[in-house]
């Protein structure tokens, strides 16, 4: 049985000289999941980072909802335009892909 849950995924062209930092930062234990743990209904994110460009690279964040998300962008807005604006210095292109519902297995232990 899945759940269905709130996914938010961005498409990223790292500068080269980037590489590192932009996994590090937006890595499973990076300053946006620092950020993302702080709020109610954040679940995780996924970085993946394409195979045939190693400069391209898509983030999945996972919500329990769209409002959950959005409660997040309104209560931490200043902490996230900081980060925000850091990162787009690493960066060549960053483009939303967009809102969408993901249905995912429930993890149980």
């Amino acid at each position: 049985m899945s759940k269905k849950v709130f996914a938010y995924i961005w498409e990223y062209i790292v500068k080269e000289e980037c590489l590192e930092e932009f996994k590090r930062t937006y890595g499973p234990e990076g300053d946006w999941v620092r950020l993302f743990r702080r709020a109610d209904g954040y679940i995780a994110t996924n970085l993946h980072q394409d195979i045939s460009d190693p400069k391209r690279f898509v983030t999945i964040d996972f919500w329990h909802t769209k409002e959950d998300r959005d409660d997040f962008r309104n209560k931490f807005s200043k902490e996230f335009e900081d980060l925000d604006e850091y990162c787009e210095s690493l960066t060549i292109q960053e483009k939303l892909i967009g809102d969408f519902d993901s249905h995912i297995k429930p993890i149980s232990g």
